[in-house]
C-alpha cells in the first residue's frame, strides 16, 4: 500500500511539474531573443511541429514541445503563413495568437495622386522595400492591364494612388497586381456614380486625360476646368500644350533636370504635346478619384487657355487676348504688384474762359 501511495504521489508531482512547466513555457513572457527584435518567417503549409521549431530556433519561445501542444489544443485555429516581427519578450500564448490572427509584419507605403511610376520606384527603393529596377521593370510591363487597356505601354495611369501595407520584402509583381486590382474597384465605384461606361478603348484615353488633369493643378475644384480645357482644344484639333507631358518624356529618357527650358518643348517625343496634337499615347502618372470623375465628365465651358495665378490655381480664358491678359497678371503677381495695371491717369478737362483766351490768340496771331 505504501509503495502505491508513493507511486500515486511521484505521478501528482510529476503531473503537477508538467502542469506547471507547461504554464511557464506557454504563460510567461520568454527573455531569450535580441534587444532589436526577431523576424519569423513561417512558409506557407507549414505543420504546427515546422512554426514550432523555426519560433525555437529564432529563441522566441522557450519550448517548441509546449507550443506544439498548445497549438493542438487549439486545432481548429490554423497558423497563418508570412513574416512575423518580435520586438520585446511577450508569453507563448501570445506568440501563438498572434500567428494565428495573421498578424505578419506590415509597413504602410503611399502612392500619392500624380506619382509617376519613376517616383513610385524611387520611393520603394528609399523605403529599402526594393530596387527601383525591379518594379520598373514589374510597371513597365502592360500584361496585367490588357484586358481593359490592351493598347497601354506600361501600367502607368492603372497604380491607383494609395496607402499599401507592404511586408518586409514585397515582390514587385504582386504589388503592382494589388495597385491595379484598387484602380479596378476605384473605376467601376467612379463609373458607376458618372453614369458612363468607357470600353476599353475609350478607357486608356480617359485615363490619359487624367493623369494630365492630376498633374496641372492640385485644386480639386479645378480639374473639371482643366478637362474641359484639354477636350475644346481636342476638338478644335489645337496642340494641348501640356508642360507635365514634357517633363515626362524627359523623365522617360533620364534628361529632366527640375525645370523645363525651351529646347526642352522642342523634345522628339510622342509625349510631347507642344510638337504633337492629340493626347500623348499613354498616361503621364497615376491619376486619382476626382481627376478620373473630372476625365469622365469635364465641365462644360468655351475656355482653350489657363495660366497659374500664383496662388496654386489658374485663370481661364476663352481667347487668346484674354489668355494673355492672364498671363501678364500673372507676371505682375509674380513681381509683387496687383493683378490689373492701374488706369492711365484722367486727362484734366479745360475751362471754357480758357478755351476762348487760346482761339482768340491763335485768331490774332493768324491776322497779323
Amino acid at each position: 500500500m505504501k509503495v502505491l501511495i508513493a507511486t500515486l504521489l511521484s505521478l501528482i508531482v510529476v503531473a503537477a511539474s508538467a502542469v506547471a512547466w507547461f504554464w511557464i513555457c506557454i504563460e510567461r513572457p520568454y527573455r531569450g531573443f535580441a534587444s532589436e527584435g526577431v523576424f519569423v518567417d513561417l512558409p506557407h503549409g507549414a505543420s504546427s511541429r515546422t512554426v514550432a521549431r523555426l519560433l525555437k530556433q529564432n529563441r522566441v519561445i522557450r519550448s517548441a514541445s509546449a507550443f506544439e501542444l498548445y497549438a493542438r489544443r487549439h486545432s481548429r485555429r490554423r497558423l497563418q503563413a508570412g513574416e512575423y516581427f518580435f520586438g520585446h519578450s511577450i508569453s507563448g500564448h501570445d506568440v501563438f495568437w498572434q500567428i494565428a490572427d495573421g498578424h505578419i509584419y506590415e509597413q504602410p507605403f503611399t502612392v500619392r495622386e500624380g506619382e509617376t511610376i519613376f517616383d513610385i520606384a524611387h520611393n520603394l527603393e528609399a523605403g529599402k522595400f526594393m530596387s527601383a529596377s525591379e518594379f520598373l521593370a514589374a510597371a513597365q510591363n502592360p500584361e496585367l492591364i490588357h484586358d481593359i487597356a490592351p493598347k497601354a505601354r506600361s501600367l502607368e495611369g492603372f497604380l491607383y494612388p494609395a496607402t499599401y501595407n507592404l511586408p518586409r520584402h514585397p515582390v514587385a509583381i504582386e504589388l503592382t497586381a494589388e495597385m491595379i486590382r484598387k484602380f479596378k474597384e476605384e473605376w467601376a465605384r467612379a463609373v458607376s456614380t458618372a453614369k458612363i461606361a468607357p470600353g476599353p478603348g475609350l478607357m486608356l484615353q480617359v485615363v490619359t486625360l487624367a493623369s494630365l488633369v492630376e498633374r496641372e493643378t492640385p485644386k480639386p475644384d479645378e480639374r473639371p476646368l482643366v478637362a474641359g480645357v484639354f477636350e475644346n482644344r481636342l476638338h478644335k484639333n489645337m496642340r494641348l500644350q501640356c508642360d507635365p507631358t514634357v517633363i515626362y518624356a524627359l523623365e522617360q529618357t533620364g534628361q529632366y533636370k527640375g525645370l523645363l527650358t525651351g529646347p526642352d518643348l522642342r523634345v522628339d517625343s510622342d509625349y510631347n504635346t507642344y510638337e504633337r496634337t492629340g493626347l500623348p499615347p499613354g498616361p503621364i502618372g497615376n491619376p486619382g478619384e476626382v481627376s478620373l470623375r473630372a476625365a469622365m465628365t469635364p465641365a462644360q465651358t468655351n475656355f482653350l487657355y489657363f495660366v497659374a495665378n500664383t496662388e496654386g490655381g489658374h485663370f481661364f480664358a476663352a481667347t487668346l487676348e484674354e489668355h494673355n491678359r492672364n498671363v501678364t497678371k500673372y507676371h505682375r503677381l509674380q513681381a509683387g504688384l496687383p493683378g490689373d495695371p492701374p488706369p492711365p491717369p484722367a486727362t484734366p478737362k479745360k475751362s471754357p474762359d480758357s478755351n476762348r483766351h487760346q482761339v482768340t490768340s491763335r485768331h490774332r496771331g493768324s491776322a497779323q
